[in-house]
């Protein structure tokens, strides 16, 4: 049996509780179910919209995997509520969040999932992880490298690269 191999980039955020140990075990589930490729720095960013919040830790990490965009999204939904992640309103504090930046070169637009991330091209504290491991990764919808984005982005503050 042939499986074909989705890659995937996937943004990884924490601000409440022990953050370090959330970011780990988030890793730790996320690599029984995908298989794991690159993994960037962790980095401590500011919190973007509703500032009066802790700051962040922030990952990306590129994994591999055969479950198709929404089956991959339901997982990593249940990921989070296993590492207590309660439905808040949309900026809101979490312990735990896991976001499908990119699917291979894949446009996915549906009420429940829009890919590439719709923000991603916005957010230093994703770019400068996901340029840290993929500089020359191309954005599927301006066919702008990473790099690039994160040349033109004009807020890059606030993003510390805590350990490698």
């Amino acid at each position: 049996m042939n499986l074909e191999l989705a890659m995937v980039y996937l943004g990884l955020g924490s601000n409440l509780g022990d953050r370090e140990d959330n970011l780990r075990e988030a890793m730790k589930l996320l690599e029984q179910r995908l298989c794991r490729g690159k993994a960037s720095s962790v980095y401590e960013t500011e919190p973007v919209g509703s500032t009066n919040q802790p700051h962040y830790l922030n990952q990306v990490c590129q994994f591999y995997t055969a479950l198709p965009p929404v089956a991959l999204l339901t997982l990593l939904k249940r990921f989070e509520l296993k590492l207590g992640r309660t439905p808040t309103r949309r900026g809101a504090s979490r312990p735990i969040d896991i976001d499908i930046l990119l699917y291979d070169d894949q446009i996915v637009k549906t009420p429940k999932l829009v890919i590439p991330h719709q923000r991603l091209i916005e957010r230093a504290f994703v770019l400068v992880p996901l340029a840290e491991i993929a500089p020359d990764l191309a954005h599927p919808v301006n066919h702008k490298t990473v790099r690039d984005l994160l040349v033109e982005l004009k807020d890059k503050h606030g993003v510390v690269k805590l350990r490698g």
